[in-house]
């Protein structure tokens, strides 16, 4: 009989649980309803544990993901102070002392985003990998292929013209030979 009375209690503490300031619906307490309640609170107990679980194993990503974007940041201001493989050395080092953390730690995907990021701001030239100097960089690439289509326009008409005016050349040098 003690058994059914704990079970009570625990689905009692559950319910409070589950229903904070609300009040508690009336049931009827007997063996059976006590049972379901109670399995339905040791399911319920599992599933709150499986999702803390997801949730800090989610925790632990971000921390990661924090850390590897730390890491490629760090990495872009190295490699663009620096030239060649002392650049990769350099980074390195300074990863080990500043973060105590190397790049042979990094997953295989941080790696591949770690170098496709290092790639991109050595091509785009910017001061480090942040976005506020990836974005201005993007832009002077844009400006610099509309200025460009612009100047490609203004040699086409140009050619057109000087194609009319070659053919009207030549037909007034036919005309005056004839």
């Amino acid at each position: 009989m003690e058994a059914q009375e704990e079970k009570e209690a625990q689905v009692a503490a559950w319910l409070k649980k589950i229903f904070g300031d609300h009040p508690i619906p009336q049931y009827e307490v007997n063996a059976r309803t006590t049972e379901i309640l109670h399995h339905l609170s040791e399911r319920n107990r599992v599933r709150d544990r499986d999702v803390y679980l997801v949730i800090e194993d989610l925790k632990q990503k971000a921390s990661e993901y924090e850390s590897e974007a730390m890491l490629w940041d760090i990495s872009c201001k190295l490699i663009q102070s620096n030239s060649g493989t002392l650049k990769a050395k350099h980074l390195q080092s300074l990863l080990m002392e500043s973060v105590n953390f190397s790049p042979a730690n990094l997953s295989s995907t941080g790696s591949r985003y770690l170098n496709a990021l290092v790639d991109s701001a050595m091509a785009l030239e910017t001061k480090d990998t942040s976005l506020a100097s990836f974005i201005p960089a993007v832009n002077d690439l844009t400006s610099d292929l509309f200025r460009t289509k612009s100047k490609n326009e203004e040699i086409k008409l140009e050619l057109a013209k000087l194609e009319k005016n070659l053919t009207s050349t030549l037909v007034l040098e036919k005309c005056l030979r004839e």
